[in-house]
């Protein structure tokens, strides 16, 4: 599964390490970033096409990208940003959802702050081999489609968590369920996960537990990318993932709720 690492990890694995850089282009140029890293900004595998679900990419143009950068298919990849790790998490969970080893993939806890801190920034651009990145479609995924989601509001085993803030779930929710604002499992101070009592707390609270089914969702599953990684890292065993989320919810007509998360 996709884990959560210290920067003093990839410091000390980085020689066996892909350091993938999700950030704007001119943010990788002019503000620096980890030695070693390639540039692959989100705009580049934030596509949606006809051969694919929702916002993924197309296998082919994943596989292009991969290859260009140097990527193969048993690579240990880490991604950063400078978001809290949400555009990062959401390249990780598009590389598992198309087939890369989960086990070698990595987000880097506290993104780019937390880098540099105390290890050392560069301006290069490294020079990468091409490669021919190929791998095979996963036996099976977390995603799940809007039937399987509306059937679990009926189920007491599963849980529909929306990740989205409270303003937008109070605007409209998918019935029954449950307001979880991404956020709440972040640190603003080291811009990285809440100690694990603590994040697990957070989830207990608002009724998400290990021991039930969980469906994520937003509004285009960028949100839900981050939340995944980071319930995966706390060990749920059964984490769906909504990759149409509250835009594919809405284009077939289905139902919402407009309240608050206390109404």
């Amino acid at each position: 599964m996709t884990d959560i690492v210290s920067a003093d990890w990839v410091a000390d694995n980085s020689e066996r390490l892909r350091i993938v850089d999700v950030r704007d282009g001119w943010e990788y140029d002019a503000m620096a970033h980890l030695p070693g890293a390639v540039s692959i900004p989100f705009d580049r595998f934030r596509t949606g096409s006809d051969d694919s679900e929702g916002m993924l990419p197309s296998t082919g143009e994943w596989t292009d990208l991969l290859s260009e950068n140097g990527i193969d298919a048993d690579s240990d990849v880490v991604a950063y940003d400078d978001h809290h790790g949400v555009f990062a998490a959401r390249f990780l969970v598009t590389a598992e959802l198309l087939g890369h080893d989960p086990g070698k993939l990595h987000l880097l806890d506290g993104d780019f702050s937390s880098w540099q801190l105390e290890h050392p920034t560069s301006n290069e651009t490294p020079e990468v081999a091409s490669t021919d990145y190929s791998v095979e479609p996963p036996e099976s995924t977390p995603l799940v489609g809007a039937d399987r989601v509306a059937a679990a509001e009926d189920d007491p085993d599963a849980v529909v968590v929306d990740t989205r803030d409270e303003s937008e779930y109070a605007a409209g929710h998918i019935p029954g369920a449950v307001l979880l604002d991404w956020r709440e499992l972040v640190d603003d101070e080291t811009r990285g996960l809440l100690p694990r009592d603590a994040a697990l707390s957070v989830l207990e609270s608002a009724g998400i537990v290990p021991g039930k089914r969980v469906v994520l969702y937003c509004n285009t599953a960028r949100r839900i990318s981050h939340t995944y990684v980071v319930l995966r890292h706390l060990g749920f065993p059964d984490v769906e993932f909504y990759e149409g989320s509250l835009t594919e919810w809405e284009a077939q007509n289905r139902p919402l709720e407009s309240r608050g998360p206390d109404a």
